[in-house]
């Protein structure tokens, strides 16, 4: 059916109107690039001038897709197909929903952001910084700011929220408030039904009991599922900078029960989720008080020489800490290493470096160095940035625009239940890691008291990365092959940090990639690595296995006389909230 003249002079009315909406929108694209090129570090002469040619070809190029743009939806007003100029990328499903399509206006609104979005990234792109973290941060915050920008995001132009709304008669729009009341007394957005989930109830139930603790650590062992287990015991350090039960969810996705029904004796460090008295910790004491104790205490209870031991993420760069300081002090308490996700060259740190260079090191150790925390939401909103379309906007649209309640989800209810840092531990390891890349330089920094230097970390190692992982990017972590002194075994997962690693072997998704080769360039590893179907936890239980020693009967209890089981696993230090 034709639109009527007045329809047709509306809509054109809508198009100008439109048109000059975009150019504005340019404008303003323009003068976030200049304020942006202003604040960040190597990018001051990088902000394009009205008569750069650069800018002038893009913005040329631009208006003219917008032209075309509306063009074709005054035609789709007149019963003509109209051209679908833009598409999201795949993935992205902002506007997955007929409603942005079967209208004119929303449609429009869909692909002139569309096309802004690219316009400014490719201006993000040609900006002329030379300074390739600079250009990174630059496409970075373009990002943000283009993510922030949706139309999706805003009650006045997401057709899903009106049509929601008309269903609902309107409960929806009361749903939505409550849900951004409960948020704000809260403190974070919601991302998981919290009531589904609890520590301890369904969530970190491998059976155990706390054998040790001190200031800043629990160390729990895990009761045995099997009747005989490896002569060497295995100790799990997590990372400090969230919740262990990430490598102990629920018994289907659990790390740790998989790594006890494999016949190992399992330990695992609970870290304190630290509280302004401990806000004096340092690196040191992560070090000593930490992996070193845990280390120490496994010993003692399994009354052996050695243990194999794992470190995931920031855990596996203190594990990897730790030992050499252990060996440079003429230990050998470690007969294997496992690392998931570490690393210990920092030299591309990924998004997260974004955030770190020396004024903002320097804000740390000024204000937090010599005491005081860093708190967890902080923290957490750091790390929603970096994904900002999945962990913050499709629940600011989902939560508050169409007042639904998000489902349950472990890893998600794991993912919001933040941890606070000690403000020296965290500033001397901004400092030292991320800033400086100390650790991979024999010699170059000292930690209790010692130079470290991982060559002299030289049992074997098992070293894992998730090939999607935008914390740890997985170029880098392959780089610990050539930092540690003994042989290594490098497999790669797919998916993220988080999901590559849990990837249950009862569940075998997904995929990894193998390779014997002992390549020192990490494309030259992958080019000639070969992809295996499913989980890569059983390539792993079987290296680990290896080095466990001869198999003994399960030990009858856990603890031990100077070392007692105490209070049942979880522990309570995992249970404490930010």
């Amino acid at each position: 059916m034709s639109s009527s003249p007045d329809q047709n002079a509306a809509l054109q009315a809508m198009f100008q109107a439109g048109s000059v909406m975009a150019q504005g929108f340019s404008q303003f694209l323009a003068d976030q690039q200049q304020k942006l090129s202003a604040t960040l570090p190597g990018t001051e002469n990088a902000a394009f001038s009205a008569d750069t040619e650069a800018l002038k070809r893009l913005q040329q190029e631009w208006m003219g897709r917008h032209a075309e743009l509306w063009q074709g939806m005054l035609s789709k007003a007149v019963d003509k197909p109209a051209p679908q100029l833009t598409e999201p990328s795949p993935g992205d499903k902002r506007f997955s929903h007929p409603a942005w399509t079967d209208s004119p206006i929303y449609d429009y609104l869909r692909q002139s952001y569309l096309i802004n979005s690219e316009y400014m990234n490719r201006m993000a792109e040609a900006a002329p910084v030379a300074d390739g973290q600079a250009k990174n941060r630059m496409r970075f915050l373009t990002r943000q700011m283009v993510d922030a920008m949706a139309p999706s995001n805003f009650l006045a132009t997401n057709p899903e929220f009106v049509k929601k709304a008309l269903e609902t008669k309107g409960e929806s729009i009361q749903q939505g408030i409550q849900n951004l009341l409960g948020d704000l007394d809260k403190g974070r957005i919601s991302m998981t039904d919290d009531s589904a989930f609890e520590v301890g109830r369904n969530l970190a139930v491998t059976p155990g009991a706390v054998v040790f603790e001190n200031e800043l650590m629990q160390l729990i062992q895990y009761s045995p599922l099997t009747e005989k287990v490896s002569e060497r015991p295995f100790l799990m350090v997590p990372p400090c900078i969230n919740k262990y039960y990430i490598l102990d969810l629920q018994p289907e996705n659990s790390l740790v029960r998989y790594a006890v029904e494999q016949g190992n004796t399992v330990f695992l460090v609970s870290w304190r989720n630290v509280q302004a008295d401990l806000g004096h910790l340092t690196w040191d004491d992560y070090i000593e008080k930490g992996a070193l104790t845990a280390i120490k205490v496994v010993q003692d209870i399994c009354k052996v020489k050695q243990i194999n031991a794992l470190g995931f993420c920031v855990g596996g760069t203190i594990l990897g800490s730790a030992l050499s300081v252990a060996r440079i002090r003429g230990e050998n308490p470690v007969a294997s290493l496992t690392l998931l996700t570490t690393l210990l060259d920092f030299s591309d740190t990924g998004e997260i470096g974004y955030f770190i260079d020396e004024a903002a090191v320097q804000a740390r150790e000024a204000g937090i160095g010599k005491g005081g925390l860093l708190k967890g939401s902080e923290l957490a909103t750091v790390f929603s940035a970096l994904r900002a379309n999945d962990l913050i906007w499709q629940y600011v649209v989902g939560n508050y625009l169409k007042g639904n309640k998000p489902p349950a989800f472990d890893l998600l209810f794991w993912n919001s239940d933040a941890t606070n840092l000690p403000g020296p531990f965290l500033a001397w390891y901004l400092r030292n890691m991320y800033l400086e890349n100390k650790l991979r330089v024999p010699g170059k920094l000292e930690m209790c008291g010692v130079k470290a230097d991982l060559g002299r970390v030289d049992m074997p190692a098992f070293l894992y990365a998730s090939r999607e992982d935008h914390i740890v990017p997985w170029k880098t972590s392959y780089l610990t092959r050539s930092l540690l002194g003994g042989e290594t075994t490098f497999v790669l997962g797919a998916s993220g940090h988080i999901a590559g690693v849990i990837n249950p072997a009862v569940k075998n998704k997904r995929n990894y990639w193998v390779n014997d080769k002992q390549t020192a360039n990490a494309d030259e590893w992958f080019d000639t690595a070969s992809e295996v179907k499913g989980s890569w936890w059983p390539v792993w239980a079987k290296w680990l296995k290896g080095h466990g020693g001869k198999a003994v009967p399960a030990r009858a209890r856990l603890g031990s006389k100077d070392h007692p089981a105490g209070e049942p696993a979880p522990g309570r230090y995992v249970k404490e909230k930010a």
